[in-house]
């Protein structure tokens, strides 16, 4: 079998006389094939003298025709241009080419615009499939770890969304950040088209579509560092000056998710039964659990009903000092457990926040999460307060007919005074310190 390669600048009319040729050859002969290439005429040169230098070849105009050895392998066998061409196909085949040069003109032109509609087509299917590009900062600490297969797994942004995941962190960790890229690489998940280490500052939050920033204080909540907040505070506003507040929360699902848990082993039954708990106020200091709307669904009662029949939770909960003792007290066995998470919790609560951003909450499902306050609640403006909201077609909507009695709101009112002072002394500090300490 006989296989021809014709290249040429795509508004060539000798080109255009060339594939004409090898038209009718293929069309004449059964086991003759030809491969056609165009290239623009601005990046012509360039690709002819790439494709010389490559094989061995001396060629310098449009078309180029070459013959693929298919039988033997190794380079092809260059035949020249479109003269060679012609003789070729007379001495061999007894076949030639009768175009006029106006035709020739004509189906230059044609192939040209052709050329540049395919060009189109390839720049916007490649559009389609760039992927999104994930950001995470501090990751070095733990939860990075469980984080990375979480996102790349498909079940938070889809199964067709690749991703390229970027790992942001100081200097001094750099060799671990290279350790969590390498095994990354090695799981070979289908929807990580990349994974990359950084720990240059100004490489920050570069075409990020989704930015994770790690908090190392939800490591230890004894000791919550303030020199930590102002520098992942600083970190967006100086490198991600054009994010929306809007954009920007603080997920709460890790105490959400944990205060669930509790809940069921006090009642014996599934953490996927209980629904509605609320967490208000500071995720990472002060805030408070709020029951009084959370709901039961398949508890073991006296009483069943459908999927969908429900039972509030406080009336199911007859020891009500155990509620103030042991599940809201400060030294409660829920600070303590959430205080000595370190991986799969907060990696599992910013995978489901973000999943609920991109699809959709449960339909009547509250989710908590901490956003900038626009008065809601009586809370004042301008401060990430953490309270009831539901998601949908990409945004997130506070929940504002969530009916609260006057001893929460009373409770609202001390936890939002304690966020406004600590803002007061982070504005104060931010002046003072570097926005991310030195790399």
């Amino acid at each position: 079998m006989a296989k021809f390669v014709v290249a040429g600048k795509a508004n060539c009319p000798y080109y255009a006389k060339a594939e004409h040729l090898a038209d009718c050859l293929q069309a004449a002969l059964p086991n003759f094939r030809v491969h056609k290439i165009t290239q623009h005429p601005d990046q012509w040169e360039q690709w002819l003298h790439d494709i010389c230098e490559m094989n061995g070849w001396e060629h310098r105009q449009s078309p180029i025709i070459w013959r693929e050895l298919l039988d033997r392998g190794g380079k092809g066998q260059l035949l020249g241009g479109l003269k060679d061409f012609l003789e070729y196909a007379q001495q061999y085949y007894g076949i030639t080419s009768m175009m006029l040069s106006k035709e020739m003109l004509d189906i230059a032109e044609e192939n040209l615009q052709a050329h540049l509609e395919i060009v189109k087509e390839d720049e916007e299917i490649k559009s389609l499939i760039k992927p999104m590009q994930i950001w995470i900062t501090s990751a070095s600490t733990p939860i990075c770890y469980q984080l990375i297969p979480l996102l790349a797994n498909g079940e938070v942004f889809g199964m067709t969304t690749e991703i390229s995941i970027h790992l942001l962190d100081t200097g001094q960790f750099k060799e671990v950040l290279c350790s969590i890229v390498m095994e990354a690489e090695d799981m070979a998940f289908p929807l990580l088209r990349s994974i990359l280490e950084h720990t240059e500052i100004d490489e920050a939050f570069i075409e990020a579509d989704v930015i994770i920033i790690l908090d190392d204080v939800l490591l230890n909540l004894e000791v919550q560092s303030l020199e930590n907040y102002i520098r992942e505070a600083t970190l967006i506003m100086t490198y991600g000056p054009s994010i929306k507040p809007e954009n920007i929360i603080a997920v709460a699902t890790s105490w959400e998710s944990a205060a669930k848990a509790t809940l069921a082993r006090k009642l014996n039954m599934s953490t996927a039964g209980v629904k509605d708990v609320i967490v208000w106020g500071n995720i990472t200091g002060s805030n408070y659990i709020d029951l009084s709307h959370a709901k039961l669904y398949g508890y073991d009662s006296a009483i069943w009903g459908p999927a969908n029949f429900q039972r509030p939770l406080l009336n199911m909960i007859y020891d009500r000092e155990w509620i103030h003792s042991e599940f809201l007290s400060a030294q409660g066995s829920l600070r303590s457990r959430v205080g000595r998470c370190t991986g799969m919790l907060p990696a599992h609560a910013v995978t489901t926040v973000l999943q609920y951003w991109y699809h959709g909450s449960p339909p009547g499902e509250i989710v908590s999460v901490g956003v900038l306050s626009e008065g809601q609640f009586c809370v004042p403006e301008g401060i990430i307060f953490s309270m009831p909201v539901s998601f949908q077609n990409g945004n997130w909507e506070v929940i504002k007919e969530l009916e609260i009695d006057g001893t929460t709101q009373k409770v609202l009112g001390r936890l939002a005074h304690e966020l406004i002072q600590e803002k007061l002394v982070a504005l104060k500090e931010i002046k003072e310190i570097h926005p991310y300490g030195e790399g």
